[in-house]
């Protein structure tokens, strides 16, 4: 075993990474290139943690084999590569803001249910297969001593960290090309709906409803007498948060909610209007709306169903809104707060973890603004 302990062994990889930051600390470039691969694929972020947690236990304890990160093995060499993963990965990619899963690898429906060793040959059935094949072949190469794990370690370190310089050096460059011209006119209420349209139809673009709703209490807080509270976890569930639904609203005074909105990325139905229900009366809590905002089309029958719901339960409004509706109403109304409204929902993108929304994402919006206001 190795006389250093896990946190000191990452510390040691990430200097060495700063200081060869400019060249590869791996000298095969098919392992380098294989690296990159699994480092910067956006479709696929769960292979480069399974990676580090692997590396950084066969570095702790030189005895494992690198290859058998599951205690269900049961050999003696064997180790549970979710334990280094969540105790120490977790925090060292928070810590350096490492363009990585939030979450461990080992959870993901590739890597989970596994009892042999992941070598070249393992059909992980993940997507795409690509990033699979390239992890396990670089734990083949450690195992087969062709590379060592502290190198292999520092070398994907060093990659996470050229690529999260290169995606904040965009970030920055997208953000200093939005500071407003004197003189600028504010873009009208109709071409902030038509950006926020836009946006709404790129792809990986679930959270982004959240966000529009909670961009309009924000910016219409001290209006509206009433707050959004802080928004959840974007896979955590409702069951298991207690929420009662993806957006709480309450009174600015007073902690109580008063309104609940749940987003749906469908139409909604007379079940979700049911189980919706359901879920305020388990809560044991007493609201005044409860509000689905969707992107797809109202059903006629649903949308009359949910208006009988207020006598059903003696005061509870049950209402379907159209997502863009809900915001071209919001601008008109609150004309002079459209800018503050435009800045509550950057704001709120910026602020989104990737888990929720990609930086690809918010790269968009933030092109997407600047073509509108420099008219192009």
């Amino acid at each position: 075993m190795s006389t250093q302990t896990p946190r000191k062994i990452l510390d040691i990889a990430f200097k060495r990474a700063l200081a060869h930051i400019a060249d590869p600390i791996v000298d095969d470039l098919r392992m380098v290139s294989r690296v990159e691969l699994v480092c910067r694929n956006r479709q696929n972020r769960a292979g480069v943690r399974l990676l580090m947690a692997c590396l950084l236990a066969k570095t702790h304890k030189p005895e494992l084999d690198v290859r058998k990160p599951y205690t269900e093995i049961k050999d003696s060499d064997a180790y549970s590569g979710r334990t280094y993963d969540e105790a120490y990965i977790s925090s060292f990619i928070i810590e350096h803001n490492l363009p990585c899963n939030p979450t461990t690898a080992f959870l993901t429906p590739a890597l989970r249910n596994i009892s042999i060793p992941l070598t070249p040959d393992v059909d992980l059935v993940g997507r795409p297969p690509i990033v699979y094949q390239a992890a396990l072949q670089l734990l083949t190469d450690v195992h087969t001593k062709r590379v060592s794990a502290e190198d292999l370690l520092a070398e994907i370190i060093r990659c996470l960290l050229i690529y999260r310089n290169e995606r904040q050096q965009r970030m920055e460059l997208l953000l200093a090309q939005l500071r407003p011209t004197e003189g600028a006119i504010p873009l009208s209420a109709e071409a902030i709906v038509t950006l926020i349209q836009q946006h709404l139809t790129c792809p990986h673009s679930s959270r982004l409803p959240v966000l529009v709703v909670a961009a309009a209490y924000t910016a219409a807080q001290k209006h509206l007498g009433e707050r959004v509270l802080p928004l959840r976890g974007h896979t955590a569930a409702d069951k298991q948060t207690g929420a009662l639904g993806d957006l709480e609203i309450t009174l600015i005074d007073d902690d109580n909610v008063v309104t609940g909105y749940e987003m749906k990325g469908r139409r909604v139905t007379r079940g979700d209007i049911h189980h919706a229900l359901q879920k305020i009366s388990d809560s044991g809590q007493r609201i005044d709306n409860y509000i689905f905002i969707t992107t797809e089309a109202i059903e006629e029958d649903v949308k009359d169903y949910a208006a009988s719901i207020y006598d059903q339960t003696a005061g509870i409004e049950v209402v379907i809104l159209d997502c863009i509706g809900f915001v071209r109403h919001f601008l008109h109304l609150f004309h002079r707060l459209r800018t503050r409204y435009l800045e509550a929902y950057q704001k709120l993108l910026l602020e989104q973890p990737e888990s929720a929304v990609r930086q690809e994402l918010t790269e968009v919006f933030l092109a997407l603004r600047r073509a509108a206001e420099s008219g192009e």
